[in-house]
């Protein structure tokens, strides 16, 4: 099984992004499940939301605490949280940052396994906003292959109709321009 923690900040749309993962996995013949914690937050407070993906039933309901893959989509939260709380030891950090792995892992004071791209720039440049969640998913299918990126472009047109072309790019050059660093 895999189980992954989304990081990201109300109206980002972590919870849309668990949800995309899970549902492509779904789509190509994985159990999966995907929902978010979180109370009565406003725009901008701090989400989290989970998936679980597996070959056999997910039947565990339960928050992700030890994940395998954390995804942080808004790089601002490092400052407030440690998202990588409880991150496995052979886990791996998939994050939204302009900066360097070094600064990054300054920081927070990690020595995990890295996946970084600058979603929020993809993010502007091929979507015209910056709204990283779509972006985030290339950066996580570079960084796991839990799904594949064609595995994403039915789930993608489901959810976003019209916009779903910018969406699908974005994820796609954020699978290109991820850079993975080891411990």
């Amino acid at each position: 099984m895999i189980e992954m923690r989304f990081h990201g900040r109300g109206g980002q749309g972590a919870v849309t992004s668990a949800e995309l993962v899970a549902q492509a996995a779904i789509d190509t013949g994985k159990f999966a499940t995907a929902f978010p914690s979180f109370g009565p937050e406003r725009r901008g407070a701090p989400v989290v939301a989970f998936a679980r993906l597996d070959e056999k039933p997910v039947r565990i309901r339960s928050k992700v605490y030890n994940p395998d893959v954390v995804i942080v989509l808004d790089p601002s939260l490092l400052e407030i949280a440690n998202p990588t709380e409880g991150l496995s030891k052979d886990g791996i950090l998939v994050i939204n940052s302009a900066e360097g792995p070094e600064a990054i892992r300054k920081q927070i004071s990690f020595k995990g396994r890295l996946a970084v791209t600058d979603a929020t720039k993809i993010a502007r440049e091929v979507i015209g906003l910056p709204i990283t969640n779509t972006t985030m998913i290339g950066a996580l299918v570079k960084a796991t292959e839990a799904v594949t990126v064609d595995s994403l472009i039915e789930p993608f047109k489901r959810r976003f109709g019209k916009i779903a072309a910018r969406n699908i790019e974005a994820m796609k050059r954020a699978f290109e321009e991820t850079k993975i660093y080891e411990q």
